[in-house]
């Protein structure tokens, strides 16, 4: 039987932040937009692990998860959204996105300060996330253009944004396809996960998407390979 305990909000705030680190090389290695001699294999939730060892990349993930760690705090962090273009023809081609909800509580609608669950089963529901992301390469499309990534953050109007940030467009795909992931919850951060790619080249329609009261950031720099 699987020990329960109690998580913290930094607790919860690390858990978060470590599994998009994981989630995002997931993602750069098995969409091939870093070549695979820059990634190492480490262990971590019970799986082998490709993370890159290109220490621009690296860099410029830690700013953003850094800046990422106080606005899941805060609750202020609504989507983590990384966006895969192509080099050549400027279009997105995928979105991942990563839903945020934090729980609150009491009539001051404040953030839940503790809760508890155990470690093997927020293991558990992570593990099945990144098996998921690892078996996209069956049913995405092949990406046969060189290709850069993005990574979008909305946060609520109200957040204090740091000058090395911007506004930026959204990217969404016209046409899009989209298949939802697993999820995981540590009780005080709930993370769904879905991916959406380009189906159709030819169909330019924009789709109506509604904002619900949040803005895209992203940061300054831009990976491209």
């Amino acid at each position: 039987m699987a020990t329960t305990k109690t998580i913290s909000l930094s607790g919860s705030v690390e858990i978060v932040r470590e599994f998009f680190e994981f989630a995002i090389n997931s993602i750069l290695y098995q969409r091939g937009i870093y070549p695979p001699e820059n990634f190492s294999r480490v262990a971590k939730y019970g799986l082998g692990m490709m993370v890159t060892t290109d220490e621009g990349l690296r860099s410029y993930m830690r700013d953003v998860l850094s800046q990422l760690n106080g606005w899941l705090e805060t609750g202020d962090v609504q989507r983590l959204v990384v966006v895969v273009t192509g080099v050549d023809s400027e279009k997105t081609l995928e979105r991942w996105v990563f839903a945020v909800e934090t729980s609150r509580c009491d009539k001051e609608n404040t953030i839940t300060k503790a809760a508890t669950k155990s470690s093997k089963d927020i293991t558990n529901e992570i593990q099945a996330i990144i098996r998921q992301i690892t078996a996209s390469v069956t049913f995405l499309p092949l990406l046969d253009e060189p290709c850069a990534f993005d990574l979008l953050v909305y946060t609520r109007k109200s957040s204090s944004v740091p000058g090395t940030w911007e506004d930026t467009d959204p990217r969404y795909i016209p046409n899009a396809n989209e298949v939802k992931l697993r999820s995981f919850t540590t009780k005080i951060h709930n993370i769904d996960t879905a991916v959406s790619y380009c189906l159709d080249e030819h169909d330019n329609e924009e789709p109506t998407i509604s904002s619900n009261n949040v803005e895209p950031l992203t940061g300054s720099i831009a990976s491209r390979r």
